[in-house]
């Protein structure tokens, strides 16, 4: 009696949850380095904005 099929199906389960988890954990980050990259534009986009408002605000003051 051999025990080949056990070990083999045993090492092809887990490199199937191997694989699963490497993917996943490539997609999690995949789509949180997305929406660092978006944040960081808007907060660009904000304080590009707020400079250019600022000498305009001070004339509305006069």
């Amino acid at each position: 009696m051999t025990h080949l099929p056990f070990v083999i199906g045993a090492y092809a389960v887990f490199v199937l949850v191997l694989l699963a988890d490497a993917i996943g954990s490539w997609l999690r980050l995949r789509t949180a380095r997305r929406q660092a990259q978006s944040r960081q534009q808007r907060q660009h986009v904000r304080h590009t904005a707020q400079q250019a408002a600022a000498p305009l605000s001070a004339e509305l003051e006069r």
